[in-house]
């Protein structure tokens, strides 16, 4: 008989960037923490601000935490603090009340507000708006001297607006680890049927000056925006969203450098999906990465509303708590069972089988970005006429076991079972239980 150990992942292609990678699935152990005694299953991010507040800008300072969103009913530049990222939270009025600059911009199509807080105690904001000539957007720059403002705009003329590229939008400030200035942002080329390019521009002058030429970062033919640039020891990581903003098919993925100059590589598999969070965050986008914590935008009761996850780092390479990650099964180590190639419908088209015996066991390394509760999923195929099992165990602690309903050899299921897991590196390990079951993959959630 046959064994396959099966977990699910997105599938999702990075369609229309030049070059695409997956992630690493294995690493060495990191520092382990104790184990939560109890099993909960799997947790999503949390929904923090329960009204429109897209887009969002988020940072902490001397105990508060501020977010900024896209203009809606509470003005210009919505903010809100809370004393702790998960909150509570609670919205503060406009931070621009006197909104976009009146010289080259007008209100009602304010977004995407990025606010950094500079050495000498200022608060610098740059911000898309609606261009008067062109009607299209810009980036436009102010500035305060407390984070809720008020902020006031700066110079006559946007900071950044390519007209012939159909605008610019989705201003992100980084500051290089050897402290030079940037901005990522985006030319608006899908407004007016171009590519679009996420461009990297060097400032000053507490990010109110550019300097020097404008660097492209990724070209794409269809929408790539809401860029957010993150340095993780010797790795670059560039996350933006995909796909159109107004429904569920919006998403979060990321590239990856080892030069702010590049090359840079998309990811095989979108990092956040409304099928990733099994639906419970519609259209996971407007991605903001604080630390250990990731700030994005989603639908809900329609408007997006703000969100909060936990985001964990396996040797660099980003994982979000509740969003699915998918391990091959045989990737792992197999003892005295068989790695089947050629598995008709497998992923990968392989899978492992022969799990037959009392020490046979397939063994994978999952990781997790904070300790508590999640759900394994198992990929398998059960053709054993009856419901078949394996013995379950995390770093060599019983959890009982997974139940495989019959499904047919090469027929994939998935079986689900709540486990408990320490932050960082974790060992899985799936044994001989009843009857016979091949196992495709595990995707941890």
């Amino acid at each position: 008989m046959l064994r396959r150990l099966l977990a699910a992942t997105v599938t999702v292609a990075a369609v229309g960037f030049s070059a695409v990678q997956a992630a690493p699935t294995q690493a060495a152990p990191a520092q382990t923490q104790a184990v939560v005694p109890q099993a909960a299953g799997a947790v999503f991010p949390s929904d923090i601000v329960k009204r429109d507040f897209p887009d969002p800008d988020v940072f902490e300072q001397d105990g508060t935490w501020y977010a900024y969103s896209t203009n809606n009913d509470l003005g210009h530049v919505p903010v809100a603090t809370a004393a702790s990222a998960e909150g509570p939270w609670t919205t503060r009025g406009d931070a621009m009340p006197a909104g976009p600059s009146a010289d080259w911009a007008k209100p009602g199509r304010t977004w995407a507000p990025d606010v950094h807080p500079n050495s000498d105690g200022t608060y610098t904001l740059t911000y898309t708006a609606w261009h008067k000539v062109s009607g299209r957007q810009c980036i436009g720059v102010a500035t305060a001297t407390a984070p809720r403002g008020p902020f006031t705009s700066v110079g006559t003329e946007p900071l950044i607006c390519p007209l012939d590229l159909g605008g610019a939008i989705d201003a992100n400030t980084f500051v290089d680890s050897d402290g030079t200035r940037y901005l990522v942002w985006k030319n608006d080329g899908n407004a007016i049927s171009k590519p679009s390019t996420l461009w990297l521009t060097k400032t000053t002058d507490n990010g109110k000056t550019l300097v020097g030429d404008h660097a492209a970062l990724l070209s794409s033919n269809v929408i790539a925006e809401a860029p957010d640039l993150v340095q993780r020891g010797s790795r670059y990581l560039l996350f933006f969203s995909t796909n159109g903003y107004n429904d569920c098919n919006y998403q979060t993925t990321y590239a990856t450098a080892t030069s702010l100059t590049g090359p840079w590589t998309v990811q095989q598999r979108p990092l956040l999906t409304t099928d990733s969070f099994d639906g419970n965050v519609c259209g996971p986008g407007g991605a903001d990465v604080v630390g250990d914590k990731i700030f994005l935008h989603g639908w809900a009761n329609g408007s997006r509303h703000l969100y909060v996850g936990d985001v964990g780092w396996a040797n660099d390479w980003p994982v979000v708590r509740g969003s699915r990650v998918r391990t091959e099964a045989e990737s792992g180590q197999l003892n005295r069972c068989v790695l089947r190639e050629n598995s008709a419908g497998a992923s990968g088209g392989r899978a492992v089988g022969y799990i037959d015996f009392a020490d046979s066991w397939v063994e994978n390394r999952v990781f997790a970005p904070v300790a508590g509760g999640y759900t394994l999923h198992v990929g398998y195929a059960n053709g054993s006429q009856g419901t078949a099992s394996h013995t379950l165990s995390i770093n060599g602690t019983s959890q009982g076991s997974v139940s495989y309903p019959f499904t047919g050899w090469n027929q994939w299921r998935q079986s689900s079972v709540p486990v408990t897991l320490r932050a960082g590196w974790n060992t899985v390990r799936l044994g001989k239980g009843t009857l016979y079951t091949e196992v495709d993959y595990l995707e941890l959630q």
